[in-house]
């Protein structure tokens, strides 16, 4: 190597390596202050695609997660109503089975029908005035006795849905139980046991189908909850810096700094030396 005082090679070249040494500290401190390895698109273009769309699957499935319960707490409170509905029923059978005794007097039997009458007027309440989030779930125009299917939407693509339609087959409280039934003698009683008997039957109906389908949910609720917990960890295996790799790089890196400091001082004396030459 020829020396020159126009020209510092030794000083050049250990100044390139200083920049890119203090790059690559800028780096790992900037990975070990926010926790990530990729920063910026710079930093890994094709990680930061794949991580964006993990991302966005995983908060899908999170606002999907939210959607499962609200669809559960829905079906619940339907479930619940019809239950209520299976204990009146129940108790206006037992009425209904008491009055048809010829034991029985006829004020006897005007005292079981108020009491039948109070409870068929009940359930008509109920099956009117269940609500869920202010809308009517049974009745005219309810969410589950209309010719729409019910959507629930139960994942974070658009074909991840569900769409339920309960059959509630005969079942119409409003004009089987009117309130005005008497029970006045055995064969009225008899006939309303046999009317009572279909209504259970369509009622259990009901509830299966409400049953089946919050089951149903609960399990696609557990298998959101897997891929989730799956695709952070597959996000988390890009974007996560490694802190004990990046700490020993940001170690190795800041010996390299003051190394390379130390030689560039050194290197800066090659023109005083060579100026020694002419004198």
């Amino acid at each position: 190597m020829a020396l020159s005082i126009h020209t510092n090679q030794s000083a050049l070249t250990t100044q390139t390596s200083l920049n890119k040494f203090n790059n690559a500290l800028a780096t790992n401190q900037q990975r070990l202050g926010t926790g990530l390895r990729i920063n910026s698109a710079a930093d890994d273009a094709a990680g930061l695609q794949i991580a964006t769309r993990l991302n966005a699957q995983s908060r899908g499935m999170g606002v999907a997660m939210r959607n499962v319960g609200d669809s559960v707490s829905m079906l619940q409170t339907a479930e619940g109503a019809f239950s209520e509905m299976t204990d009146i029923v129940q108790r206006m059978k037992d009425l209904a089975t008491q009055a048809a005794n010829d034991t029985n007097s006829a004020s006897d039997r005007e005292a079981l029908a108020a009491e039948y009458n109070e409870l068929a007027a009940e359930m008509n309440n109920i099956y009117s005035n269940t609500k869920y989030a202010g809308d009517n779930l049974f009745g005219e125009n309810g969410k589950f006795n209309g010719t729409d299917a019910v959507t629930f939407q139960i994942g974070a693509s658009s074909a991840e849905s569900l769409e339920l339609t309960i059959d509630f087959g005969t079942f119409d409280p409003a004009t089987d139980y009117d309130g005005s039934e008497t029970l006045e003698d055995a064969a009225t009683a008899q006939a309303a046991l046999d009317a009572l008997e279909t209504t259970l039957n369509d009622i259990g109906a009901v509830r299966a189908q409400f049953g089946a389908n919050i089951n149903r949910l609960n399990h696609t609720n557990n298998n959101l909850a897997n891929m989730k917990d799956n695709t952070d960890m597959a996000k988390g295996r890009v974007m996560d810096a490694d802190f004990a790799v990046e700490s020993a790089n940001m170690s190795k890196n800041s010996m390299l700094m003051q190394s390379g400091i130390s030689m560039l001082k050194q290197a800066g004396q090659m023109p005083s030396m060579v100026m020694s030459l002419l004198g």
